[in-house]
């Protein structure tokens, strides 16, 4: 059985009037690569028609596969499958809000070809409300890039190209499927962006509100963590500790002096308190830091995933 060169992968929640359009345009414009392509879709629990209609398509067209999730878990778990099923050497992904134009695919994939291996949509006339979506947006975005040194002006963009080596190397949960171009850097990889059409959305209701720009706040303190000690945390708790027990031993060694040279009272001050527990504090700190490195080994044993990536490499039979 021929593998499909191109993967597209949507992930869709209640958006049962945007399914055929949809499908029209996706065809339309996949129709002029001259490539194979699979188009897998995965129903994030939605409650409308969305999933029968997916069926319909499905039994019409065997190039769409669909995914059903028994709930709603969200976009970075819809990703996560859908790069997982993933059978083409390209992988695309596009919201199926229909805001995402699918004619900007070519563009995406005639920059793979020079040799990117993430091509990320940047959404120049975004169709949105300015002070609820489009300035945190932009807020977020400068922060993302300057956290994680890959300089991008729409990480929330979903139309996006990833090689398939690349994608499938990369473990997303929580909210962290807009920032995989900043944790896939430290994998060496080749970003770039191109302007692409960002249309008002013709049908149901944004999923996102202003709350979302919290979480996204939150995402950003994860990914430079993860970004700096996500492999070394001896590193951050194991420094945490040191200065907390430094801090604590000299505190303790200047009451002593006061105690034993000076012969004052130290029972009752409020230092030999905060000596006790700075260095109880920095003791635990370096304890965490040392099971943290143990749990990180553990973890990547288990992912059985290379901890570099290798672009070419010559001499070597397949």
């Amino acid at each position: 059985m021929n593998l499909p060169e191109i993967s597209i992968v949507i992930p869709l929640y209640n958006e049962q009037d945007s399914i055929a359009p949809l499908y029209q345009e996706l065809t339309a414009a996949l129709s002029n690569l001259k490539k194979s392509y699979e188009v897998i879709v995965i129903d994030d629990g939605s409650t409308d028609l969305s999933f029968g209609r997916l069926c319909e398509i499905h039994e019409a067209d065997e190039r769409w596969k669909i995914v059903q999730f028994r709930r709603n878990y969200g976009q970075t778990a819809g990703f996560s499958v859908g790069f997982n099923l993933a059978a083409g050497a390209i992988v695309i992904t596009i919201d199926a809000d229909l805001q995402n134009n699918p004619q900007d695919i070519l563009r995406l994939l005639a920059k793979i070809e020079e040799g990117y291996d993430i091509v990320s949509g940047w959404r120049v006339n975004r169709q949105e409300a300015f002070f609820s979506r489009r300035l945190p947006s932009m807020l977020a975005n400068r922060l993302i890039s300057k956290v994680s040194g890959v300089e991008l002006h729409d990480y929330g963009c979903t139309l996006k190209a990833y090689r398939s080596e690349i994608i499938k190397n990369i473990q997303i949960y929580g909210e962290l499927h807009r920032f995989i171009p900043a944790v896939a850097s430290s994998l060496g990889i080749r970003t770039t962006e191109i302007p692409v059409d960002d249309r008002m959305r013709r049908f149901g209701k944004s999923k996102y509100g202003i709350w979302r720009t919290f979480r996204v706040i939150l995402d950003i303190i994860l990914v430079r963590f993860l970004f700096i000690y996500g492999t070394r945390p001896i590193q951050v708790f194991g420094g945490l500790g040191l200065l907390m027990g430094t801090v604590g031993f000299i505190l303790g060694m200047m009451l002593i002096y006061v105690k034993l040279v000076m012969g004052e009272q130290i029972g009752d001050r409020p230092l030999l308190l905060l000596a006790i527990l700075l260095i109880i504090l920095g003791v635990q700190m370096v304890s965490i830091g040392l099971i943290g490195e143990i749990v990180i080994r553990i973890y990547q044993e288990a992912q059985s995933r290379p901890r570099y990536m290798t672009r070419e490499q010559l001499g070597f039979e397949d």
